[in-house]
């Protein structure tokens, strides 16, 4: 919002306070003045002058000789080039002396032998915004109206000798969108009161022939339609354009500008229409049709849909409510009959037309943001009383008024104990008071409590705490003192689970993994290739408007993204890959989703290609199962997660022969293995095996500190042992039954040998273990050495049928 300093200081006294003190008064209440704008760009002894006469020059085709009286004691003689000046036009005169933008000073000189004793200015040269003048002045010199007072300073006939102070304002601060909302909150700040325009209107015409008639009562609450008849189209006063130009908008024709201008002022968007072509003077406020199409003033063709607020006759539409008139309705030179419109339009529904249709208006912007709905007929008796004294016109008598409902004040109570709470200050009660009636707000004192009627104009205040807010920044943010807080306060921490998926990360990195961050959303036929975590299956949350079907589900497990990411890097010729991701994935059983899914923290893994490369030693190491495996077990010892157990699996897209789950006291908290070949090939890759666990499992059975045994005093035996036995016994059994069978004095067990072959029948195979035998307290002595070895084969002999390899 550009707000002109001199027609601010019509509304409300600014005596005594510069542009630059009441922005920074503005800035400081909270309404930030982003700049502070001369309108004057340099220019200095520039006066109004008339063109007594115009000669050719008698050495030059293009230049013309020119007798001006400026108002100086004598008529000057001023050699001009512009193809446009005339005898009989009033125009700018640089005088001898003169300053221009640009560091330009007026001297007297000769051109082609004629003396020169001024200049004729164009706008340009003038600094003005030439976009921001009509047509015919933004070429050549710029021609003033008839009634410019000749020798008058230009400064002031241009309304030079002016500041623009360019408001920052916040979506809140409609009412500020407007000069008497700035007025209010200028004169709230400085404590002076608000002067309100007068409007002057005679209705000298016949009874209004308008009709409206408001067939979208949700989306138009009020319409108001006055009628003028005798209207004389013709450019605005120079006052009128200078306003306007102070405010960025273009001057058009006098009934134009009378619209802009009041919705300048009371920030009460209007539109004119020529009511020569409104059929039957019936004003319908009605939604368009499907793909009904109207074409704009800017003479573009828009195509509406059902949801469109339109202004139409009984034949056709005449303008997009609220945001832009229509071409067939548009004030001409020709007009002489207008329908004037002022009304109320809700925010939703201009919003929502404004972002359809791709349009920014001045008037789009103020209804989406909300307008004060008592503002409607006043603002629209201020246009007319202008048109009336601009144009002539003949005012018709009556109002053509439709109404729906009218927005009534709203009351909110507070009291002074919470507003000193809030603010931490000790305002009394003729503190407060006094901020209210700076503000012009009504209120109703019981004790220490206000019930404050807060105006229409002001949106924005519907809680307890708006009121606050005024409080603090009437009285002075400045002024708010500085206290330390009173509660007491804790050292800041990680929680216990997220030092825990810190260790994660720590352990993984040291092992030489990297951590990835993928995407949430999948594609859902992604997720029926991996093998999810859940007992259940569970429902993937499809999104209803995905941008793409490659992100159309949230994901119920980290694999689809993790192999993603394996195959984006293979893609670009990065083989040898390690990768982890600790993420949420999103459950629910629901096919109809009927309340938020749960979310759950995984952490998932993937390695592929050599673990340790081709190196000059000849030294290298393919990824394999037992190689995950290997990091696994090395991540739950870390973890102080013990007394783990590996068993076969057959999970969804994972091999059946290369895949085990992982177990602890009967649950299972996750799986290792390898990516079944199909789904290696549904993403283009390699050999690649994974692991996935439910971390909030892991948390459940991990040891939070670290444990610590005292080195051994007494030595170690080891025995190894040599079985045959079936070849489809899984080793973990034949683990489990040694660890039952030799109790505490076993200190540790390792497999060292598979065999199948010669000399082993083909259904069987030999496995080879090595025990370490220790007491912590003494020195083992061989006879009992050999009783838990006797008792150690014989339990595997009958639960297993193993039998010693000879």
């Amino acid at each position: 919002m550009k707000v002109s300093y001199n027609w601010l200081s019509e509304y409300v006294d600014l005596s005594g306070v510069t542009p630059q003190e009441l922005a920074e008064k503005l800035t400081r209440s909270g309404i930030e003045v982003e700049a502070v704008e001369p309108r004057n760009a340099g220019v200095s002894n520039v006066v109004v002058g008339y063109v007594k006469e115009r000669s050719k020059h008698p050495d030059a085709d293009r230049l013309n000789v020119c007798i001006v009286d400026a108002g100086q004691e004598t008529d000057l003689q001023i050699v001009c080039g512009a193809p446009n000046v005339a005898q009989g036009q009033k125009v700018l005169v640089a005088l001898i002396g003169a300053k221009l933008p640009g560091g330009v000073h007026i001297k007297r000189s000769k051109l082609r032998g004629v003396e020169s004793q001024g200049m004729i200015c164009s706008a340009k040269e003038l600094g003005l915004n030439d976009k921001l003048l009509a047509k015919d002045q933004q070429e050549g010199i710029m021609v003033l109206p008839e009634d410019a007072p000749v020798g008058t300073d230009a400064i002031g006939y241009l309304g030079l000798d002016d500041f623009v102070l360019e408001l920052g304002l916040t979506p809140n601060r409609s009412d500020c969108l407007s000069m008497l909302g700035v007025a209010y909150e200028v004169a709230a700040i400085l404590g002076r009161e608000v002067k309100f325009p007068e409007t002057r209107l005679e209705e000298n015409g016949s009874d209004n022939p308008v009709s409206v008639t408001i067939a979208a009562e949700d989306h138009c609450y009020r319409y108001a339609g006055r009628h003028l008849t005798d209207v004389q189209i013709a450019s605005s006063p120079q006052w009128l354009k200078n306003r306007l130009m102070a405010a960025g908008i273009r001057p058009i024709n006098n009934v134009v500008d009378v619209t802009n201008y009041v919705m300048l002022e009371y920030g009460q968007p209007l539109h004119a229409f020529d009511a020569a072509q409104v059929t039957d003077k019936a004003i319908i406020v009605r939604l368009a049709a499907e793909n009904e199409s109207i074409v704009t003033l800017d003479d573009q063709e828009r195509q509406l849909d059902g949801q469109t607020l339109l202004i139409a006759d009984r034949e056709k539409g005449l303008a997009i409510a609220g945001i832009m008139g229509g071409a067939n309705s548009e004030i001409t030179e020709g007009t002489q009959e207008i329908i004037l419109e002022s009304a109320y339009f809700t925010p939703q529904s201009i919003r929502r037309s404004a972002r359809m249709l791709g349009m920014r208006t001045e008037g789009a912007n103020r209804w989406e943001k909300g307008v004060d709905q008592a503002r409607v007929v006043p603002a629209g008796e201020r246009a007319a009383g202008l048109i009336q004294q601009l144009t002539g016109a003949r005012v018709s008598k009556g109002i053509a008024n439709a109404f729906v409902k009218q927005a009534e004040p709203l009351d909110v109570t507070i009291s002074l104990s919470k507003i000193n709470s809030h603010l931490g200050m000790n305002l009394t009660v003729a503190e407060v008071s006094k901020v209210f009636e700076q503000l012009q707000f009504p209120y109703r004192l019981d004790g220490d409590k206000w019930t404050v009627q807060v105006p229409t104009r002001r949106s924005d205040i519907t809680l307890p705490e708006d009121l606050i807010e005024e409080v603090a920044r009437l009285h002075g943010y400045d002024r708010i003192p500085t206290s330390l807080p009173k509660s007491e306060t804790t050292q800041g921490r990680l929680t216990p689970m997220q030092q825990f998926r810190r260790t994660i990360r720590h352990q993984l990195i040291g092992l030489g993994l990297n951590e990835v961050i993928s995407y949430s959303l999948v594609h859902p036929d992604r997720l029926n290739t991996t093998a999810g975590l859940a007992e259940e299956d569970y429902q993937p949350v499809a999104l209803l408007m995905p941008q793409s079907e490659e992100h159309s589900v949230l994901r119920t497990n980290l694999l689809p993204s993790l192999l993603e990411t394996v195959a984006y890097n293979k893609n670009r010729q990065n083989h040898d890959l390690a990768f982890f991701e600790l993420g949420n994935v999103f459950l629910t059983k629901q096919q109809t989703l009927t309340e938020l899914p749960e979310e759950r923290i995984f952490l998932a893994g993937a390695l592929t290609g050599q673990w340790i490369p081709q190196n000059w030693t000849g030294a290298k190491q393919a990824v394999d199962f037992f190689l995950a495996k290997g990091v696994v077990e090395n991540l739950l010892t870390r973890l102080g997660i013990s007394n783990v157990s590996y068993q076969a699996a057959q999970l969804a897209g994972m091999h059946p022969g290369r895949t085990a789950e992982v177990v602890v006291a009967g649950e299972r908290l996750g799986y290792v293995g390898q990516v079944h070949p199909q789904t290696e090939k549904a993403f283009d890759l390699a050999e690649t095996y994974v692991f996935q666990f439910d971390v909030s499992k892991l948390f459940a059975y991990a040891t939070p500190f670290a444990t610590y045994q005292q080195l051994p005093k007494f030595p170690a035996v080891t025995r190894d042992l040599a079985l045959v036995v079936n070849r489809n016994l899984e080793t973990a059994a034949l683990t489990s039954v040694i660890k039952q069978a030799a109790g505490e004095l076993l200190e540790s067990i390792t497999l060292f040998d598979v065999y199948t072959g010669e000399r082993i029948a083909a259904d069987k195979k030999s496995v080879a273990y090595s025990l370490i035998l220790r007491h912590p307290e003494r020195t083992l002595q061989d006879e009992e050495i050999q009783e838990l070895m006797k008792r150690v084969i014989e339990a595997l002999s009958k639960q297993t049928g193993a039998e010693l390899r000879l």
